[in-house]
């Protein structure tokens, strides 16, 4: 059976998902995919999406630094990730790149390295008007200082502009947005440089008072004393086992530009190795909650109680290990409802032979495993994955995925001859009753082989259809352009917070429309190492009018907007007091 009918045979058996209005285009054959099958009839001529990579046309040139040593370093591997944020509020999305700095082979234990040439620089790329980017790392004082990972974007101090948060090895910066696109270096003042080996974090309010607290994920205790793993003629990557783990570290933000240590306070201190973090209110008690993939220990699930400690849930919620009770490489993550009954589920990505992992919120506390009855167990088995997100690429009303994927040993192929290093993206379709993977039918994209690994998503032309931008290990960035043809319909909400924090991050939004209704938390929070577009954006399927919209913001104020035209982009102030919003200005899409 070749992909498209696969594809089709699921959607025309499973009953029908409201809503939807699927416009099927004729594409140019495709290069075979890697570890896919290749073959396509003639009249395989449907394309249930579309993504271009549009790099070289947009002007981007960067290549990430990340030296492939003889001693094969754990940290030659893991780099790096990628945010898309508006740096100075003109309505277009912007793009940085985190890069690596040089090492020697072998590395002596204390060794920090720094960025000694422009070749090593973070890179920021300002979005003209025309589309394409222009690098303006100099200017912005965006260019980095050492091995840097991982990246979040927010505005921490409530001044309308986005602030951005570097994670790495040896140490974390923090930069104040002047208003401009340019940076100021704040870290000392701030207090949050931490130390040890950082990746993902993330910007939420977790205790409500209005401003944003930052949660920085720590890897393994790591100091270039990596033993020979693997056998005498084939030395690889150590599994994280040979490592210790090592604490979170929890900042909050004391509102006058420093922040405070308090991850034993809060009970986030348990020891872990962390690669990916994200945000939800799972059990909708009004407290935001923390979900930590772990690589190859258990899963967190840090639930918030009511006096804003956290207790670590994860063993008795079922999200721990996986369904046969194992442990997993968890490296990507995402939160989100994908099944539109009102409770945040989660993915959470690991290493091929391991199948990514897949729980459905139940909605008393617990999570149940559905891998194997959604369709996601046999499609992810022989592939490894790192940034993920849900996303609805058709504006069909349904999330659906979004993966990064290359494995971590550049040695895999002697070892597993049937596994690959570099791999395609992974897009996945949700059918409203499971998950297809169209991938194979979804653009030439899907059969390029990369060495995946962060991923930044929101829509950079203002089309109303979500773009992406990939980073690798060693390569380029790519930014993929959506362009799926489809007549459904859309609507991407600006939420500006006043007594919340500015950018709206952990407001709940539920929209509704005469099909039924879709629930979004408002993050930044992107899968592994990176940071997306704070917009909101639903699909409506075949409904040009959202009949409500309703909003709980972080103070707890509730706001509802009815009747809102659909395909533009809305601006949602916070009001003062929980009540009726009729009538909402448009935000121009530039």
């Amino acid at each position: 059976m070749s992909p498209l009918q696969r594809y089709l045979a699921v959607v025309l058996l499973a009953p029908p998902c409201l809503g939807i209005n699927l416009t099927l285009e004729a594409v140019a054959q495709s290069p075979a995919p890697v570890s896919r099958p290749a073959a396509r009839s003639p009249h395989e001529s449907a394309d249930p999406g579309r993504f271009v990579d549009v790099t070289q046309k947009a002007g981007v040139h960067f290549l990430h630094w990340a030296p492939h040593t003889s001693r094969k370093y754990l940290i030659d591997t893991m780099g790096s990730g990628v945010a898309l944020f508006d740096c100075d509020n003109d309505g277009r999305l912007d793009i940085y790149a985190v890069n690596g700095a040089p090492y020697t082979d072998p590395t002596p234990k204390g060794f920090i390295p720094q960025k000694t040439a422009p070749e090593y620089w973070n890179r920021m790329y300002h979005q003209k008007a025309d589309g394409t980017f222009e690098d303006i790392t100099e200017k912005s004082g965006l260019k980095g200082a050492g091995y840097d990972m991982g990246v979040s974007a927010a505005d921490y101090d409530n001044d309308g502009y986005e602030d951005v948060f570097v994670t790495g090895y040896g140490g974390n910066r923090l930069y104040h947005n002047n208003g401009d696109c340019t940076f100021t270096d704040v870290t000392e003042k701030a207090g949050v440089a931490g130390g040890g080996w950082s990746s993902s974090a993330t910007w939420v309010d977790l205790d409500n008072d209005g401003l944003l607290d930052l949660v920085v994920d720590r890897y393994v205790t790591w100091d270039w004393d990596d033993p020979w793993c693997g056998p005498s003629d084939n030395r690889g990557i150590c599994h994280p086992d040979n490592f210790p783990p090592i604490t979170l570290l929890v900042y909050h933000n004391n509102g006058d530009g420093t922040f405070t240590e308090e991850a034993a306070k809060l009970g986030l201190n348990k020891p872990a190795k962390a690669l990916g973090i994200s945000i939800a209110d799972y059990d909708r008690d009004g407290r935001i909650d923390l979900f930590v993939a772990n690589d190859s220990q258990p899963e967190f699930l840090f639930h918030q109680k009511k006096d804003g400690t956290f207790e670590e849930v994860g063993l008795e919620s079922g999200v721990s290990v996986n369904e046969e009770g194992k442990t997993y490489a968890g490296m990507g993550v995402d939160f989100a409802d994908y099944n539109n009954d009102g409770w945040p589920d989660l993915v959470i990505t690991d290493l091929a032979n391991q199948r990514y992992a897949l729980y459905e919120n139940a909605g008393d506390g617990t999570f149940n495993s559905s891998v194997l009855s959604t369709g996601f167990s046999a499609m992810t088995m022989l592939h490894s994955g790192w940034s993920v997100r849900f996303l609805d690429y058709d504006n069909d009303g349904w999330k659906d995925l979004l993966i990064a994927q290359g494995h971590d040993l550049d040695t895999i192929e002697k070892s597993n001859p049937n596994l690959r290093y570099k791999e395609p993206m992974m897009l996945v379709r949700n059918t409203c009753k499971g998950f297809v993977d169209v991938s194979s039918i979804s653009g030439d994209v899907f059969h390029d082989a990369w060495v995946g690994r962060g991923m930044a998503i929101g829509d950079i032309d203002n089309d109303g259809r979500i773009d992406a931008v990939v980073s690798t290990n060693g390569g380029p960035i790519h930014i993929l352009r959506n362009e799926t043809a489809t007549t459904n319909h859309w609507i991407t909400l600006h939420l500006t917070g006043h007594k919340s924090n500015r950018d709206g991050i952990g407001a709940e939004i539920k929209l509704t429309t005469a099909h039924g209704s879709q629930w979004v938390t408002a993050t930044t929070s992107s899968g592994y190492l990176s940071s997306s577009d704070p917009r909101v954006h639903f699909g409506l399927g075949n409904s040009s009018v959202a009949d409500r919209i309703g909003i709980r913001w972080p103070s707890g104020i509730l706001q509802t907007l009815t009747n809102v035209k659909g395909d533009r982009q809305i601006q949602v102030d916070e009001p003062a007091f929980s009540g009726t919003t009729a009538r909402n200005p448009t935000l121009p899409v530039r």
